[in-house]
């Protein structure tokens, strides 16, 4: 794929793109990957996260380049389909992180954020007197529905999720189109998690994982776009079925508007708005240390002498 036109796009623009095997440059104030074809330049300012498999060798002033846009860098392995390690989004304010880990920490309002994200899979409101544990139940035979269906509509075998972390070529084509479908979509809703100001790692439903929030919130699309992809992809009989699932997903994520919807849907699962958050220009000066707590619930200017202690000292200062 050359035409990077053809990737799908946030509403203000942004996107994701993979690649392997290949090396990359800043260029101008953007970058561009090298490999057998040539040259590709890349728009860096309009993506959101760049998913780097095997093979790839980045340069110290393409990650520069691409932290100032505000992209996130996951290293990942073949296809996508496992995460090793990240580097930062957009992420300068604390103030979502503060708002998720509070909601976390609380079991009550910690309860009402999982019931809110599985209320999201369903067309219809759950009663309020289900158990946490009927609700699972019933999420579990919605997903088995939906293997089902997808398995009759495009005639593909269905035995059941089941693949091999450590022997990737044993699975079945169509597991291994579920998880090379699966790691794009944690991609894109990592980005998002990122670029909104939160934690990847403080999930609700699932917890303990670095990704915990990640799989919370991709797991409200799975059922519209990975599902029904793997099976379409498996049903093609291609020989490379990660890199036809990669593209197959790209076109259900652009149609179906999940990277418009991702962020949106984070707002309401955690019942926050945008217009909660604190203005605070942090662009304006990347090294300020931001506020300082009180407690009486006050917040002080971080780096700023704001009393001073009986001796005359200053109270409170950071030149740091």
């Amino acid at each position: 794929m050359r035409d990077l036109h053809e990737l799908p796009r946030f509403s203000d623009s942004w996107s994701f793109l993979y690649l392997e095997h290949c090396k990359i440059e800043q260029e101008d104030q953007a970058i561009a990957f090298f490999d057998t074809e040539g040259k590709t330049p890349v728009p860096c300012a309009t993506l959101t996260v760049l998913m780097l498999g095997p093979g790839t060798n980045i340069t110290h002033a393409a990650i520069k380049t691409l932290a100032d846009n505000g992209c996130s860098v996951l290293w990942c392995g073949d296809g996508g389909v496992r995460f090793y390690a990240q580097g930062l989004g957009e992420s300068r304010s604390a103030v979502n992180l503060l708002k998720q880990a509070k909601l976390c920490t609380n079991p009550e309002l910690r309860l009402k954020v999982v019931r809110r994200l599985y209320n999201m899979r369903f067309p219809e409101p759950l009663p309020d007197d289900m158990t946490l544990q009927q609700i699972r139940g019933r999420e579990g035979s919605r997903v088995r529905t939906a293997y089902s269906r997808a398995s009759k509509e495009t005639g593909v075998p269905w035995q059941g999720r089941n693949y091999d972390r450590g022997n990737w070529d044993r699975s079945d084509p169509v597991n291994r189109a579920l998880s090379s479908a699966n790691a794009c979509l944690y991609g894109i809703c990592h980005a998002a998690i990122l670029s909104s100001g939160y934690s990847p790692g403080l999930g609700f439903i699932h917890t303990g994982k670095q990704l915990s929030f990640v799989y919370d919130i991709g797991d409200l699309y799975k059922v519209e776009t990975t599902i029904p992809a793997a099976f379409q992809a498996a049903a093609a009989g291609v020989p490379n079925i990660e890199r036809h699932i990669r593209l197959l997903c790209r076109k259900i994520f652009e149609e179906k508007r999940i990277l418009s919807r991702i962020v949106e849907d984070i707002y309401h699962a955690l019942d926050v708005l945008p217009d909660d958050e604190m203005v605070v220009d942090y662009d304006s000066d990347q090294a300020r240390p931001g506020y300082l707590w009180d407690d009486e619930d006050k917040l002080a200017e971080g780096g700023m002498n704001y009393g001073m202690m009986g001796d005359g000292e200053p109270n409170g200062g950071d030149d740091s």
